[in-house]
């Protein structure tokens, strides 16, 4: 456009305005746009081209969808319902129930093109397969619940929106020029309640998760997010953030805008916001990218999701340098939700179908209204101070231990062992408390009562420790520290994994005991840890003695108790008069009858006399002292002599037959039919290898049964009779004796 100042001389203002609202010379524009115009107006020349752009459906359009739930406002939102259906997707551990699909699917066929009614068999197969549905669903590996998260079905949070929203408007841009499709937020209803609805979208298809980065935000989300967070908390929303990521975006330019910063930043927001907050894990939430908007009052989860610091696969790349332990890293991470509910990081399961949440849709987000609302109910009755309160506590409290809990012996021989401090007593201090000590002992034995136990205990405990520091400051002066520790890792690695101790670590522990007690006494510490080791022994001694004492008038008294029994002095009473009234000196001379009935009351007391002493967990050992015994045992140990002996003879006679050139070939052609009869041998190579093994066991049975060693077994089985008999009358003496 060209024109001169002079043009305007003389032109009102009102015919101005008329000429820009209006068009040139009272045309309208929208007859000038369709074609190029010139025109010349007191010296003024306009040139102008008109170009078409495409009708914008603002505020919505005339006819919206009414499928799509959540008013015509909803369509101011590019997420529209998918034109065509998307593709089942069958997981790795599903297939198994694909058997049954198909045979559902085969069955209606031929009732189609049969005509036949297969109704009974339709229901059977629906039955068993809704049973391995719930079978499955209801045991799943935590790289099981990893890939349902996954899943590329899965319900996103835009979805999920629409479902539960009454209306529902979405709001972009950071206010810095950008507008993340990562993440998406806006203001919803559910039930007349205005909600800020935060969450990371995915994508449903191919085109879809290109154009949201694969639901993995970069720093304009984060502060899209932030400034929503400062939005509802201006107005008083309550919050709700949906969490579905593998992590926030990390390339280059996004490290270089600063995406730690945006994390951070979102992160110390969140505890200061004065609204009620609830985060919900619909997919996967992992690391930052997660947390970033999910510092809430509560963090729920859907059944299938997993939130991690670090995927399974990355956690198997750096502690088993392979992504394929991957299931094992999914175990040890603790990141489903139930793992996660008992370590109360989570604050509620919520549930889904069986197959998932892609399986029915609607009812997994009929149950997420559900728990927004009953989690919204419990954090709006609260003040502003204590829901900041609520929410400082449910991560100052994370982190939980355990304490007195058993370490797996696996881990505790790789764990570093603590050192004990121990409190060094001098010598001076030492001998005071001694002397203490043996005071009070010397006045107990005086005035005969009990020692002071507890004092003595606790005095000989403390001896020990000393003792143990001594020794390890004395080690540590020699330069034998080192070897002890890998010494102590050694056995501690062959007692963890029940093995019989090696030979080399034994000669090793019997060097470096030969070593130290040899060296000992050049340690410089060693008078006093002789002075405290001599002070140990005669504790120990005292204290042995003072609890064999003890243990000797509890078992005198728990004698003179059984003793002292009505029943069995009623028994010894009658079996004395017996005996008596018999008139016999000796117990040989006593009749048989009475010989049972003494020993039948000699019995019993025994039994009451041993369950007495096992009372005080003492062993008892009845010890028979009589010189037959050792003559027996020699008798018994010739015996043995000639037994091994001719075991020597029949093993050489063995060798000598076997090593003969028929029985070799025998062997060789036995060793030849079983190959080539291999795992299963018909009927003829069976009865091949019977009769050749038939053979072998004749020859070596008539090798062995020679005239010689039949006279020398003879002569053993007799041996054998003899010392069995004679075992047999001394154990009848001995009875006969008692």
């Amino acid at each position: 456009m060209t024109y001169s100042p002079a043009a305007f001389t003389g032109t009102s203002a009102s015919d101005l305005l008329r000429s820009s609202s209006n068009g040139v010379s009272g045309i309208p524009l929208e007859t000038l746009g369709k074609s190029r115009f010139s025109v010349t107006k007191r010296g003024v020349t306009v040139i102008a081209k008109l170009r078409k752009v495409k009708k914008h459906e603002y505020p919505w359009p005339a006819d919206p969808d009414p499928n799509v739930k959540g008013g015509v406002l909803s369509h101011l939102s590019h997420f529209k319902p998918l034109k065509e259906k998307q593709k089942p997707v069958t997981l790795d551990f599903e297939k198994p129930l694909v058997n049954f699909e198909k045979k559902m699917m085969d069955v209606r066929r031929m009732a189609n093109e049969t005509g036949l009614d297969f109704s009974d068999q339709i229901i059977l197969l629906e039955k068993k397969y809704q049973q391995a549905l719930q079978d499955l669903y209801t045991h799943l590996t935590p790289i099981q619940r990893v890939n349902i998260a996954r899943h590329p079905n899965r319900p996103t949070f835009l979805d999920h929106v629409f479902s539960i929203t009454d209306k529902f408007v979405e709001l972009h841009g950071d206010r810095s020029g950008y507008d993340d499709p990562a993440i998406v937020t806006g203001i919803g209803t559910i039930d007349g309640r205005r909600y800020m609805f935060i969450g990371q979208q995915k994508g449903r298809n191919t085109k879809e998760n290109i154009q949201r980065n694969f639901g993995m935000p970069t720093p304009h989300g984060y502060r899209k997010a932030l400034r929503m967070m400062y939005y509802a908390d201006h107005h008083g929303f309550p919050i709700v953030t949906f969490i579905d990521t593998p992590g926030a975006y990390a390339d280059l330019k996004s490290e270089e805008l600063g995406q730690g910063e945006a994390i951070a930043h979102n992160l110390r927001t969140m505890f200061g916001l004065k609204v009620p907050i609830v985060s919900i894990v619909i997919g996967e939430g992992g690391s930052g990218g997660a947390l970033a908007i999910g510092c809430a009052n509560k963090l729920l989860m859907l059944e299938n999701a997993v939130f991690y610091v670090a995927s399974p696969e990355a956690c198997a790349a750096i502690l088993w340098k392979t992504a394929k332990a991957s299931p094992k890293a999914a175990e040890k991470l603790r990141i489903t939700a139930p793992e996660l509910c008992r370590l109360e990081i989570c604050d509620g399961i919520i549930p889904e179908p069986l197959g998932g949440a892609h399986a029915n849709p609607a009812w997994t987000s009929e149950q997420i209204k559900a728990a927004i609302n009953e989690s919204m109910d419990e954090l709006t009755a609260m003040d502003t101070e204590e829901l900041l309160r609520h929410r400082t506590h449910k991560f100052r409290k994370l982190g939980g231990f355990q304490e007195n809990a058993q370490v797996d012996p696996k881990k505790k021989v790789n764990m570093k062992k603590k050192e004990d401090t121990v409190h060094r007593t001098s010598n001076a201090e030492l001998e005071g408390e001694v002397e203490k000590l043996r005071q009070q002992i010397l006045k107990a034995k005086e005035s005969s009562s009990k020692p002071p136990e507890m004092a003595l205990k606790d005095m000989i405990e403390k001896l020990k420790m000393e003792v143990d520091h001594e020794y390890t400051e004395a080690i540590k002066a020699m330069g034998l520290k080192d070897r002890l520790e890998m010494l102590r890792e050694e056995v501690s690695k062959v007692n963890s994994r029940d093995q019989l101790m090696n030979p080399v670590i034994m000669d090793k522990i019997e060097k470096l005991k030969d070593e130290l007690s040899q060296n000992l006494s050049a340690a410089p510490n060693y008078s006093t840890l002789k002075y405290k080791l001599d002070m140990l022994k005669e504790f120990s001694k005292a204290k042995s003695l003072s609890d064999a004492a003890t243990l000797k008038k509890e078992v005198n008294k728990k004698f003179n108790e059984v003793m002292s029994r009505s029943e069995i002095n009623e028994k010894l009473e009658a079996i004395k008069a017996e005996v008596q009234n018999s008139g016999s000196s000796s117990f040989a001379d006593l009749d048989q009858g009475l010989k049972d009935k003494v020993l039948n009351v000699k019995k019993e007391i025994e039994s009451e006399m041993i369950s007495a002493l096992e009372s005080f967990g003492l062993d008892v050992v009845l010890v028979k002292s009589n010189a037959k015994v050792l003559s027996e045992k020699a008798s018994l140990s010739v015996f043995k002599n000639k037994v091994d002996n001719l075991n020597e003879e029949i093993n050489k006679k063995i060798e000598n037959v076997a090593s003969s050139s028929e029985l070799k070939n025998m062997i060789e052609l036995l060793k030849l039919e079983i190959a080539r009869a291999g795992n299963k041998p018909d009927a003829e190579s069976k009865s091949k290898i019977d009769a050749l093994q038939k053979q072998i066991k004749q020859r070596l049975s008539e090798a062995i049964i020679s005239s010689e060693l039949k006279e020398k077994h003879e002569e053993g089985q007799l041996g054998c009779k003899q010392q069995l008999c004679s075992v047999g009358s001394f154990c009848q003496n001995e009875v006969d004796g008692v």
